[in-house]
């Protein structure tokens, strides 16, 4: 293996010793391992762990509660909930949580008591804009609450987070090509934005690239910087993010090929690289990351497709393992997951293949906490399979698992610990 910095050696210390962290502590232990030596890392963030009141996890995985949000222009009504076994790879017929029009993506709170979801929406109230709905979570049924809604501040909100002290939603709107910080009360609800920022520019696919169309929102580890993938403008704009104030300030942004139409987003666990999935191309870029300068640099671009594929096919999810060493895509049209393996030196990316998703159109994947499943909601069959990993060669395989659930399009597993 090749030399791996200090930050990166403790965060997979933490990785190894607790594989299901959660969101919070994995980016709170990023941002501060600079500060520490190796094994007092490891043990400040289990020692959090105690003090907070999450418990260690079980070695052997146990079920596993995830979210699926919907297009509900069919027989979907909104968020649905079922389990996820990791110990026999199986699911449970979705259940009904929360009726809502469209909740196209979802986050849940650090405290586990509430979760976001974006009302993929071009009006609300009468105004041009789509909507973000707060819900309170039931602690012993996983049933959803609705607290309160504001305006995402752009229409067809597509994507938002939560940031790591539960203090504000960022949120992405694809229609309105702008991206905007919502603040949250103490009780989970929501406050007017505090902070707009609408793209600019456009792309050579006329179809698809007229103006801004921005796909998405993320946070690196310190929460110093944001980065919103625009569709429209071939470009990741970056800002500079303020979680006290609310605030996101333009800070360059990072060009992309001509007509590559940038979705989403996934950083490398040890925070040095960034990995940018682009619908209209079916590409993958490699983004070498300065988390001190807050800047990208790209290294490599990758085609999702299998060699000789002739058809029309869409990216859509990018993801990476928990252990770093693959990174994979989802392909619509070819209804496949891209496997690529990550050089521990470089970031950069060698194919590994392609696996069928056993639907068609896969909007959206997860990787389980183990790392040992994949879970993909496959928009146009409406139905949600389960692929294993293989732990050698990163391949996903089908294993026959899955449930129906019309126009499933985003799915946010929860941890029991």
């Amino acid at each position: 293996m090749a030399s791996i910095t200090a930050p990166a050696r403790k965060q997979l210390q933490i990785r190894a010793a607790r594989p299901v962290l959660t969101e919070r502590l994995r980016r709170r232990s990023i941002k501060n391992m600079t500060t520490a030596p190796a094994l007092p890392a490891l043990l400040l963030a289990l020692g959090a762990l105690a003090v907070s009141g999450v418990a260690a996890c079980p070695a052997t995985p146990g079920p596993l509660a995830v979210y699926v949000g919907t297009y509900t222009d069919g027989t979907s009504r909104g968020i649905y909930r079922l389990t996820f076994d990791a110990a026999t790879g199986t699911l449970t017929r979705p259940v009904l949580v929360a009726e809502t029009k469209n909740p196209s993506f979802l986050a849940r709170h650090p405290s586990g008591r509430f979760l976001y979801a974006v009302g993929e929406v071009s009006t609300f109230k009468g105004a041009k804009t789509g909507v973000v709905s707060a819900f309170a979570i039931d602690p012993k049924t996983g049933d959803l609450t609705l607290l309160n809604q504001q305006p995402s501040e752009g229409s067809g909100p597509c994507h938002l987070l939560v940031d790591h002290d539960g203090r504000k939603v960022l949120v992405a709107n694809y229609g309105g090509g702008s991206v905007a910080v919502l603040p949250i009360d103490a009780d989970g609800r929501l406050r007017r934005a505090t902070a707009v920022r609408v793209h600019e520019g456009s792309g050579p696919n006329k179809g698809r690239q007229d103006k801004p169309y921005a796909h998405g929102i993320y946070l690196d580890a310190a929460e110093r910087f944001a980065f919103a993938p625009d569709l429209g403008a071939d470009r990741i704009f970056i800002y500079r993010f303020d979680a006290a104030k609310g605030t996101l300030e333009p800070h360059g942004a990072a060009p992309l090929d001509a007509g590559a139409g940038p979705r989403h987003l996934s950083f490398h666990p040890t925070g040095k690289y960034l990995y940018a999935i682009n619908e209209l191309r079916s590409t993958v870029a490699v983004f070498a990351y300065d988390a001190e300068k807050g800047s990208l640099s790209r290294l490599q671009t990758l085609s999702t497709l299998p060699e000789g594929f002739a058809g029309k096919s869409w990216t859509a999810e990018v993801a990476v393992s928990p252990d770093g060493r693959f990174v994979y895509g989802s392909n619509r049209g070819d209804d496949s997951l891209a496997a690529f393996r990550v050089d521990d030196g470089t970031g950069r990316l060698t194919r590994v293949g392609h696996a069928p998703v056993g639907g068609k159109d896969p909007r959206h994947f997860v990787i389980d906490p183990s790392g040992h499943y994949i879970l993909a909601a496959d928009q146009g069959s409406g139905r949600i399979t389960v692929l294993r990993l293989d732990p050698a060669t990163g391949l996903p395989v089908l294993t026959g698992a899955a449930v129906e659930l019309d126009k499933p399009v985003v799915l946010l597993p929860v941890p029991a610990c």
